[in-house]
């Protein structure tokens, strides 16, 4: 008799498929604008051209860009079908 899985380890196997999504993240910056002429006023750059985000734990609701441009930041899985300057640096687009 299978009893199936409980909600405890599909958390756990939900939260083991988000970290091995976000592990594949080569910090480009492109998806934020690093690339562009406006990036996110968010995006700080780390040595060697990587990049990461100061509030990316609520980085999903309004913000700003560098130029003062509003815009909604949204989950990459949302725009990976669209293109945007630097996209083929995307390890989410170009494993």
């Amino acid at each position: 008799m299978n009893k199936g899985i409980t909600e405890e380890e599909f958390r756990i196997y939900l939260s083991d498929k988000e970290r091995q999504w976000e592990a594949r993240c080569r910090r480009c910056g492109a998806c934020c604008g690093a690339l562009g002429d406006d990036p996110c006023s968010h995006l700080k750059e780390e040595a060697q051209g990587r990049y990461y985000c100061d509030v990316y734990d609520s980085r999903l609701r309004l913000h700003k860009t560098k130029g003062g441009r509003e815009f909604r930041c949204v989950p990459l899985r949302d725009i990976l079908h669209q293109s945007w300057n630097g996209d083929y640096r995307c390890a989410y687009k170009n494993p």
